[in-house]
Parts: C-alpha cells; sequence; structure tokens
C-alpha cells in the first residue's frame, strides 16, 4: 500500500514525490476536486493571483489550491527547471501550502510547440470544495519517461533519445505504469478517470492501441497537447484525474 499524507486545512491527502511537486493529491471524505482551466495562458504571477481570487469568491482558503497544469515556453535545461521550481514554490510557501520543503501539490508543466506562452504561464489549476457524499475525486501529476527524485533526470531517461515507434513504445509503458502506481495511491485505476492527458511531439499512434487502448485509457478518450515534456531529453509524459466538474475561465 503506497503512503499518503493528509492535508487537512487543504480538504485532499498526496502522495508525496519530490520538492516540486507531490505525485498526485485526492479529495478527502466530505470534499470534492473541482478544476478550472484558463482560455489561454495567465503568466505565473498573476496566474497566482488569479487563482487567489476564484478561491476567495469559492469560499475556500489559499491551502485549498491542490494542483496545477502549466506551460513554459522551451524544455529547460537541469538547471534551469531547478531555478524555475525555487521560484515557484516561493509562492506555496507563502500560501501556507508547502513547508519543510515538502510540497503537496500535484503539477504539469509542459511546453507547446505551436504558439508557446513567452514565460511560464498557468493553464489549469484544481482545489477542494466541501461536498457531502461526494463521489472520490483525484488528480494525478504528470510525469516523463524518467525517475524522479535522481540527481538528474537525463541519466535515467527510459530510451533516451530513441523516438522510433520502439523508444516510444518503452518511453510509454514507463509512464503508463507510472499513471498506474501513482493511481493506486487512492484506490483509482484507469476506469475511474474522467480525463487523461498526453504531451508529446512524436508520433504515437503506433503505439495508441497497442499500449494506452489495452489498459483501457480511452475510456473517455485521450486528450494529446503537441507538447514537449519540460526537461531536454525528455519526449513523452502523460497526467491523468478523475474530477466531476470542471469548467473555463
Amino acid at each position: 500500500m503506497i503512503e499518503t499524507v493528509e492535508a487537512p486545512n487543504s480538504g485532499y491527502r498526496y502522495m508525496p514525490g519530490v520538492f516540486q511537486y507531490s505525485c498526485g493529491i485526492a479529495a478527502l471524505p466530505g470534499f470534492a476536486i473541482e478544476r478550472v482551466r484558463f482560455a489561454d495562458p495567465v503568466p505565473l504571477k498573476q496566474g497566482f493571483a488569479r487563482i487567489a481570487e476564484i478561491l476567495k469568491a469559492a469560499g475556500r482558503p489559499l491551502t485549498a489550491f491542490g494542483a496545477c497544469e502549466l506551460r513554459s515556453p522551451a524544455p529547460f535545461t537541469e538547471e534551469g527547471f531547478k531555478a524555475f521550481n525555487e521560484i515557484y514554490i516561493e509562492t506555496l510557501i507563502d500560501w501556507g501550502i508547502m513547508k519543510d520543503r515538502v510540497n503537496p501539490i500535484a503539477r504539469s508543466n509542459v511546453c507547446p510547440k505551436i504558439d508557446p506562452p513567452a514565460e511560464p504561464s498557468f493553464h489549469a489549476f484544481s482545489y477542494t470544495v466541501p461536498a457531502e457524499n461526494a463521489p472520490p475525486s483525484f488528480v494525478v501529476a504528470g510525469s516523463g519517461e524518467s525517475v524522479e527524485g535522481k540527481a538528474n533526470y537525463r541519466d535515467h531517461i527510459v530510451a533516451l533519445g530513441d523516438t522510433s515507434p520502439a523508444g516510444l513504445r518503452a518511453k510509454a509503458q514507463y509512464v503508463l505504469g507510472e499513471m498506474e502506481r501513482r493511481m493506486s495511491a487512492f484506490g483509482g485505476t484507469w476506469r475511474d478517470t474522467t480525463g487523461v492527458q498526453l504531451y508529446t511531439v512524436h508520433d504515437v499512434y503506433p503505439i495508441l492501441e497497442s499500449e494506452l487502448g489495452k489498459r483501457g485509457v480511452f475510456r473517455h478518450g485521450l486528450t494529446w497537447h503537441f507538447n514537449r515534456p519540460p526537461v531536454e531529453g525528455l519526449d513523452y509524459e502523460m497526467d491523468c484525474r478523475c474530477v466531476h466538474r470542471e469548467r473555463v475561465v
């Protein structure tokens, strides 16, 4: 059984990950997760301000913020990614969400190949609301084809530089397994998902049926974003969620 940690002031529990994000969150009993997508990417500083306004309007504390989906101009170097994360977590610390470099926020951060934002921006975020007798809800953070929490990503990338059908199959198998591992922490499977997102600029058609289809990923379809993962050398990323209420602002 994978251990999760309750964040009672937030209305969710989380699966510990690395300092920049957790592996995922799930609503505690009496709460539900809701997702808000911005019609256009909102730069990081302004995005945090808009999120604070939306939480306030919903009567929720800042600590109800539980997950986000970011868009960045281009993949970072390893050092650039570390530097960005140090900036990003400043607000989480200010909001009382992150303490002692333990981060409960689930996150995806990917890079559109077409029409990328000029700076790191919010695409969407999720938060908890009180909801009696609500069905379970969770958000699983994005993962690329590398083990997280190591000294670097590059030395642990599956099929580094290989975007052939065989290479992409190996990458997909790793990421699909990681999605399943993270969902299992919340008692979830592909059957429970309401949304699954894929981020790659490579041709995955040869593996869609054999790898994703056979696992049940397509239960509610697949949203394929023509985006790259956030760190140079990564080629394939996914995230998934079970969220019953979503809106666009």
